[in-house]
């Protein structure tokens, strides 16, 4: 691996953190990796906090401490958010978002023109390994020990370390593969061999996590490993060449089945007391957040990327934050999933788009903007998503002014729902009646018709429903052949045209870092690059 604070593999691990947020850090981490014989401060509790904290946090300092205090280097810190780069590399170059921003790597993501130098293709890629190191220092730190706690916190930092193999499966394909720390240059594993890697971790790990909302929240329990599981089958044809449609909906069965269950209210799930109030119930719902608090977990990703961005300090509604950037909003592609015969309000706002659509999951924003995007420089041109907010449910205060309280539902309840449907539709060659009873359950959820029956592209367009702008999008257009190298389905500005163009199969991966291949020999770029 490149010569980078994420691959000075025994200091990056040994970063120590409070309650509060990082203190302080053990190392170096701008030298070449440490000597693994080397003895390195161990701290059981703080480094296996800190592995869930590499999920809501960027750095040593805060949302943007000095320069060297990021986790990862040659990248904006605030832009290195473990979410906000998945969800920058999911959404960008699909047909839910578009960003009107023109600099940060932001256009080329849009238009599908990346390359293996791009920055944010570069990011995440090197966020992932950094994520992945720690798990493995803590893996091989607490080897041998079988005290309940330390055999729970292993197996959840190994649930952690598949959760960021699978997102390294999916955007990158063939990747280097490391489950030790030390200083010999990975080898690249085949996709369909780090398929079963990430499996087994899965299946090993959900059977001494805890039960289904037994473990504190904001940590990862059996629910959310059988939900990546039910992820990594419905994905398995794509990944592997062989479908496993049976495995994925005998697992999100199993998550559906769990003591989780839906919240009554949709929008609940995207505001700042998600973590539940005497209102709000999401955290019934949410099987793995990234938690944020405005007072003491601060950053320029996560939820107030996901606020600040898809919202403009004008004669939007309230927002919970100071923060406007506008950036992202909606292809028209998106607007016509809710309204496909062309009649969203040219002036609503989210209760008369829910109130038209009968459905309330329309919560777009039509004041003052256009449906098309003819400018794309310019944020009124597209309709606004009001999805996510800082409000509270229960209308108490939040933590902070600018910094949000509003916790990323990562993984939640719903996705069970839709991935159990697509898998019976595809096993059984068509609709099922176990499929449109789980779809249906999140329309009625949504207030929005039910039907008798669900086709391949009735689901397609139901996942975007249900989770417009949640960073999965590019994955599922991918699934169903709707993304690079087909010709049968386009959105506005695919491949930079303002009609939409094809755009060429081999961007169905991303490429592996230049920056990478050049010093590692035993790496191959992905084909196309």
């Amino acid at each position: 691996m490149k010569r980078n604070k994420i691959t000075a593999w025994v200091a990056a691990c040994a970063i120590l953190i409070s309650a509060s947020g990082i203190t302080s850090c053990v190392g170096d981490l701008d030298v070449e990796p440490i000597d693994p014989s080397v003895t390195t401060t161990f701290d059981q509790n703080k480094v296996f906090t800190k592995i869930y904290a590499t999920l809501g946090l960027t750095g040593l300092e805060g949302p943007a401490g000095s320069i060297g205090s990021g986790d990862v280097d040659g990248i904006d810190e605030g832009s290195s958010d473990f979410f906000r780069l998945i969800w920058n590399m999911n959404e960008l170059p699909a047909d839910e978002a578009h960003c009107c921003w023109i600099d940060g790597g932001v256009p080329e993501l849009v238009h599908g023109t990346w390359d293996a130098s791009h920055s944010l293709v570069t990011g995440l890629y090197y966020r992932l390994y950094f994520d992945i190191t720690l798990c493995n220092f803590f893996l091989e730190q607490t080897e041998g020990k079988t005290d309940a706690e330390s055999v729970t916190q292993r197996a959840e930092a190994r649930f952690i370390r598949a959760l960021n193999y699978y997102y390294l499966i999916d955007l990158y394909g063939k990747v280097p593969f490391v489950t030790t720390v030390s200083t010999e240059k990975p080898s690249q594993v085949e996709r369909a061999e780090l398929f079963k890697f990430i499996e087994k971790e899965l299946l090993e790990a959900s059977e001494t996590m805890k039960d289904p909302r037994t473990n504190t929240y904001g940590r990862a329990d059996k629910a959310a490993a059988w939900l990546l599981l039910a992820r990594l089958y419905l994905n398995a044809e794509v990944y592997t060449g062989t479908p496993q449609w049976a495995k994925a909906a005998e697992y999100a069965q199993k998550a559906i089945n769990s003591a989780y269950s839906l919240c009554p209210v949709y929008k609940h799930l995207f505001m700042a007391d998600n973590n539940g109030s005497s209102v709000n119930k999401a955290n019934t719902e949410i099987l793995l957040p990234i938690l944020q608090d405005g007072g003491t977990t601060r950053n320029y990703g996560g939820s107030l990327f996901l606020i600040a961005s898809t919202h403009k300090t004008d004669d939007m509604p309230a927002f919970g934050t100071t923060e406007g950037w506008a950036g992202n909003r909606c292809r028209p592609q998106l607007v016509s999933k809710f309204f496909p015969n062309g009649n969203a309000p040219a002036a609503g706002d989210a209760d008369a788009m829910t109130k038209a659509a009968n459905d309330d999951r329309a919560l777009f924003f039509s004041k003052g903007r256009s449906l098309s995007i003819d400018v794309e420089s310019e944020f009124a041109s597209g309709y606004s998503l009001v999805k996510f907010s800082n409000l509270r449910a229960d209308g108490a205060t939040t933590h902070d002014s600018k910094f949000t309280d509003t916790d990323l539902p990562l993984m939640r309840l719903a996705e069970a729902y839709l991935t159990y449907a697509e898998a019976e539709v595809r096993r059984n060659g068509g609709p099922t009646a176990a499929a449109t009873e789980a779809i249906n359950t999140l329309r009625k959820r949504a207030h929005a018709k039910t039907e008798t029956s669900y086709t391949l592209s009735n689901i397609l367009d139901e996942w975007a429903r249900e989770f417009a702008f949640e960073g999965r999008r590019r994955s599922d257009l991918i699934r169903f052949n709707r993304f690079a190298g087909n010709a049968d389905y386009t959105w506005q500005w695919k491949g930079g045209a303002k009609d939409g163009t094809t755009l060429s199969r081999h961007l169905n991966l991303y490429p592996i870092p230049t920056k990478d291949v050049n010093v590692n020999s035993n790496l191959k770029q992905n084909p196309g690059y």
